[in-house]
């Protein structure tokens, strides 16, 4: 694996399994030099590293406070929003069939799962650096590529994933034009052990399902090898892409 050298990050979700892994990982590396942790219920940390901030997905207002925060002189690195929804208790469940689908529960993946990307997009990416190499990076999901779904359902969760790729895809093309040295991708981290996956789990081998530490460190090294030439594209785990 490829060792990062982020000096200043974002990270988007940093309550969450893989966002708290993402945070334990770099501060790990002597290259880190600041880390914005931005979640709905603010992290603690010790490390002056570190500066939490609330945001909440669902409030643009709550955005564009914590990305005047996070706004520095020397700009940022990495901004790495690891959000996501599949399920929420009993009222939410992937969808077996047609027959399940539901307008309200469309609606809330939707705002989470894209609707909450794009604004992110929207008031973070002029955060990037931009005299270097600057990485805009969502988790997305494997599920979310329309040529690799084999065995359908899970409606919601495949189309808000895939209108995120989508996206990523357009944002891509808008910063190339301005900002040549931005990168902006979409990652699959692979079933990784959380709240998020937990009731799935038992369909999946034990070498099969990652913790968040070693899902974040792969991520992590992904990012680091990625060029300007591989914006747009949405890349697993192991840093192989994904077609749309």
């Amino acid at each position: 694996m490829t060792q990062p050298e982020f000096q200043n990050i974002i990270v988007i979700g940093a309550s969450g399994a893989i966002g708290s892994a993402v945070i334990r990982t770099l501060l790990k590396l002597p290259t880190t030099q600041r880390i914005f942790a931005l979640s709905r219920t603010p992290i603690e940390s010790y490390d002056p590293r570190v500066t939490a901030l609330r945001i909440d997905l669902e409030d643009e207002a709550s955005l564009i406070a914590a990305a005047a925060v996070c706004q520095i002189e020397s700009g940022i690195d990495l901004i790495l929003n690891t959000i996501g929804i599949l399920h929420e208790g009993e009222a939410i469940r992937p969808e077996k069939g047609l027959k399940e689908l539901d307008a309200n529960t469309m609606a809330r993946l939707f705002r989470i799962n894209t609707i909450g990307p794009a604004l992110v997009l929207k008031h973070f990416s002029p955060l990037l650096a931009r005299d270097r190499r600057a990485i805009m990076a969502s988790l997305s999901a494997r599920v979310g590529s329309i040529s690799d779904n084999k065995t359908g359902g899970w409606y919601s969760y495949r189309a808000s994933k895939a209108a995120l790729n989508q996206l990523i895809r357009t944002a891509s093309i808008e910063l190339a034009a301005r900002r040549p040295q931005v990168i902006c991708v979409g990652l699959h981290p692979g079933t990784v052990r959380s709240a998020m996956s937990e009731p799935f789990l038992q369909r999946y081998t034990k070498n099969e399902i990652f913790e968040p530490d070693t899902a974040a460190a792969a991520l992590l090294s992904v990012l680091a090898e990625l060029t300007p030439a591989q914006t747009g594209r949405i890349f697993a785990w192991d840093g192989q892409e994904i077609q749309p």
